[in-house]
């Protein structure tokens, strides 16, 4: 094979394709950030200049750049100086405590940290607690691509790392996101530029996008989400996106309107948002062709709602450590498989193993979902153990118990760390719940399995009740008989005034587990009133 086709070469490095569009379509808008729109031509030219800047400082292949920043324009211009310089963007969430921030600076061992004006205080106490902080400057024009600070280096044994400046290659690292550190120490997962060009690859056959179309983006931008699930796309493509730095429903629907939103993506509790809201019913839709649901499967209900709104959905499942996007389940399938996450996307093979031998079950099964294919990250940053267990046996391991059909469709049961077991019998918390949520009074519930005298293990129910709505334990419990077998009913409700939730608003079960075994939580079962919801 002719070395310039060798795997290792650039073939599917991110940072030519604002090239591409700034030779064929330089003048369309390619970010719209909050009304101040960034043109092909304008983000290329950025993109190249601070990518010289920073070769020219001395940052090389492989070394990392943080940032501690909303959504931005300046983000995006340095996300491509970094795929043009062979870097590697670490973004961080700012919804984090400075310790956490410290303890991820410490493990991604940046040389560089671009801090956006907002969260200069959150920056400054996490270096505080840093033995070697790494420099910091600001984001865009009037910050890093004015003038670059030399580079932060460690030494490695008695000589300093020298930076590396090559051609770039397909398996250089581009994106290191964090995971969710739930369960935890959170992982650094390393994304190649050949993981994020196979994952565009794979959702452009699936849910395509063209140059026509206008993008709302309003996942985080240090969440995998917030890049590989459309806007990178839109930017190979040649559309438009809209940057939205957070969730606020009535804005959302706002610009849907004025900005004429073709398509978007959401988790289903942003879609129930935007349902609930007083402007739903009137907000003009017309061209919001299509929407994407992550996170979770999208309620019936909910989706017959936007369905009658005329927007098409279509469902899905991913992580971090694959790109993300895994299965897919069109808007033509989505009325007659609701609750399932599809099929896996072109690029991407899937099977399924039994959790406990590792055994590849065939046919119709369930067990924990396995995945391969291109997407598949190279691993996590300095942690060759949990890279050998995620990658074990030629596989990703999600740790995902899934059910696969006949005819090949998949559905999500629930996380295998999530299981608990009630009297010998295995209870998936995401039924439970899905029960309690089909009750009028419940506007959120998350289960967890907590010790139990008799059973080994019983479900604790924590429920979120509607304003203006009552129940109670009695008759919560009395709902879920009805639907569930006896094991299945919790043993304890609690009621909350909210869940804790991730950045991209999954509920965060790991510390509704924590919580659930202090010694001084008291589940309360009394009736309560939606006012104290408000509260």
């Amino acid at each position: 094979m002719n070395q310039q086709h060798n795997q290792q070469d650039g073939l599917h490095t991110l940072g030519r394709w604002t090239a591409d569009r700034a030779v064929s379509t330089p003048g369309r808008v390619a970010i719209d950030d909050r009304g101040v729109v960034l043109r092909y031509r304008e983000l290329d030219a950025r993109a190249v200049a601070l990518a010289g800047r920073l070769l020219a400082a001395g940052y090389g292949v492989g070394d990392r750049i943080a940032t501690l920043t909303g959504n931005s324009a300046d983000h995006v211009v340095l996300f491509f100086a970094c795929a043009k310089a062979g870097l590697v963007l670490v973004p961080l969430s700012w919804r984090l405590s400075p310790r956490e921030i410290a303890e991820q600076l410490q493990l991604a061992d940046p040389a560089l940290l671009l801090v956006e004006h907002e969260f200069d205080a959150l920056a400054a106490a996490a270096a505080a607690m840093l033995p070697l902080p790494p420099r910091t400057a600001a984001p865009g024009p009037s910050g890093v691509e004015r003038q670059v600070p030399h580079p932060t280096r460690r030494t490695a044994g008695t000589a300093v790392e020298a930076a590396v400046q090559r051609e770039v290659r397909d398996d250089d690292a581009l994106l290191m996101i964090f995971t969710s550190g739930t369960e935890g120490h959170s992982k650094a997962a390393i994304l190649t530029h050949a993981n994020c060009f196979w994952t565009n690859l794979s959702l452009s056959r699936t849910m395509e996008l063209s140059s026509s179309d206008v993008v709302l983006a309003a996942l985080p931008q240090f969440h995998v989400g917030g890049w590989n699930i459309q806007p990178l796309l839109a930017w190979w493509t040649g559309a438009t996106v809209v940057l939205e730095r957070t969730f606020d429903a009535g804005r959302v629907l706002q610009l849907i309107a004025e900005r004429k939103v073709t398509t978007m993506m959401g988790v289903p509790a942003q879609y129930a948002m935007l349902a609930e809201h007083p402007d739903f019913a009137s907000a003009d839709l017309s061209r919001l062709q299509h929407a994407i649901v992550g996170g979770a499967s999208m309620p019936a209900p909910l989706l017959r709602i936007w369905h009658k709104r005329g927007v098409a959905l279509s469902q899905g499942y991913g992580l971090t450590e694959a790109s993300p996007n895994v299965l897919c389940l069109p808007n033509e399938d989505a009325a007659s498989m609701i609750g399932y996450a599809g099929k896996p996307y072109p690029h991407v093979s899937v099977a399924v193993a039994d959790p406990a031998t590792g055994e590849i079950l065939l046919g119709e099964a369930t067990g924990e979902l396995l995945v391969s294919g291109p997407g598949v990250f190279a691993g996590y940053f300095r942690n060759p153990e949990a890279t050998a267990a995620a990658l074990a046996g030629g596989w990703l391991r999600t740790g995902d118990l899934v059910e696969r059909t006949a005819d090949g469709f998949y559905r999500i049961v629930d996380r295998i760390k999530d299981l608990y077991i009630s009297g010998g019998e295995n209870v998936a918390p995401a039924q439970v719940e899905q029960a309690l949520l089909s009750h009028p009074a419940v506007a959120e519930a998350a289960v967890v399995g907590v010790p139990d005298e008799r059973w080994g293990e019983t479900g604790l129910a924590y429920v979120v009740v509607r304003p203006g709505q009552i129940t109670d334990a009695e008759e919560l419990a009395e709902h879920c008989k009805a639907q569930l077998a006896s094991f299945k009913v919790p043993g304890r409700f609690d009621f909350v005034p909210t869940l804790p939730r991730t950045a991209l608003n999954k509920v965060a079960r790991g510390r509704l587990r924590q919580a659930a075994v202090r010694p001084e939580r008291a589940a309360r079962t009394a009736a309560v009133a939606g006012s104290e919801q408000e509260s």
